[in-house]
């Protein structure tokens, strides 16, 4: 999408991936500052490592406790997160999700994870479940919610009744094999009318298979990857992102070609 949007632009740019051990993301983060890259964007497991390897910190990264986008200029690296304006944008629009008032059960409390939690609290979400492999992870967010949002109702572990909402933040689903994010014997899908997996490839996880069996309405991340790269790449360049062509070249990506 980014490539797209550069050529739509008719700037000489060029968006590579990398693969980076976390070991070596200090080092990666210097490697590509000092080689005139204007920034560079992070996802798991880096967000959260991030917060400790720029020079500032976005009041965006600050807010939301995660850097999924740097911006390298004269003063060093600033760590920005837009993450968070982008999965409330892809649950409005391809959920059509009314987030005032609403419960939603969270899986994941990794650097995605906290970030949603974090900002579905701020949009007046009335109830939060948190679930988490690692329980005191899940905790910790909670603890910060209660501080921050003391109007949400916060709790860890599967609710008893139904929810508005089951969000997947987690990477399970990415690879063939996985298990499911979603424990079944403990809160079944006929428990919600709503499942958003971040995931966008493949394009319909297990986990959204089964809830479309069950009659929820679905979506998955291709929404939040395109905002929160748009908001990337206003930073870089200090243009407006051409969306539409970004959309297009991520839909072609994902789920091929369109056929005439």
């Amino acid at each position: 999408m980014h490539n797209a949007g550069f050529a739509a632009l008719g700037l000489n740019w060029c968006y590579v991936a990398c693969e980076v051990d976390p070991k070596n993301l200090r080092a990666a983060i210097a490697g590509a500052r000092a080689m005139g890259f204007a920034g560079i964007n992070l996802t798991v497991p880096h967000k959260l490592l991030a917060l400790d390897m720029v020079d500032a910190l976005d009041a965006s990264a600050k807010k939301w406790g995660a850097v999924n986008t740097i911006h390298f200029n004269e003063h060093g690296a600033t760590g920005f997160n837009t993450d968070a304006d982008a999965i409330i944008t892809s649950l409005r629009e391809d959920l059509k999700a009314g987030l005032p008032g609403a419960k939603v059960l969270l899986l994941g409390a990794g650097g995605a994870g906290r970030t949603a939690a974090l900002k579905l609290a701020s949009e007046g979400i009335a109830e939060l479940f948190l679930v988490n492999r690692t329980p005191s992870k899940a905790e910790e967010i909670a603890g910060e919610i209660k501080k921050q949002f003391p109007s949400v109702k916060v709790s860890t572990g599967y609710p008893k009744g139904s929810v508005d909402l089951v969000l997947n933040a987690t990477s399970l689903g990415l690879k063939p094999g996985d298990v499911s994010p979603l424990d079944q014997k403990q809160f079944t899908l006929a428990q919600t009318r709503a499942v958003y997996d971040m995931i966008y490839r493949p394009a319909e996880t297990p986990l959204l298979q089964s809830a479309r069996d069950a009659g929820c309405k679905t979506a998955n991340g291709l929404g939040m990857l395109l905002y929160q790269g748009a908001k990337a790449f206003e930073i870089w360049t200090g243009r407006a992102a051409p969306i539409e062509v970004m959309r297009r070249a991520l839909v072609e990506n994902i789920y091929g070609p369109a056929k005439s």
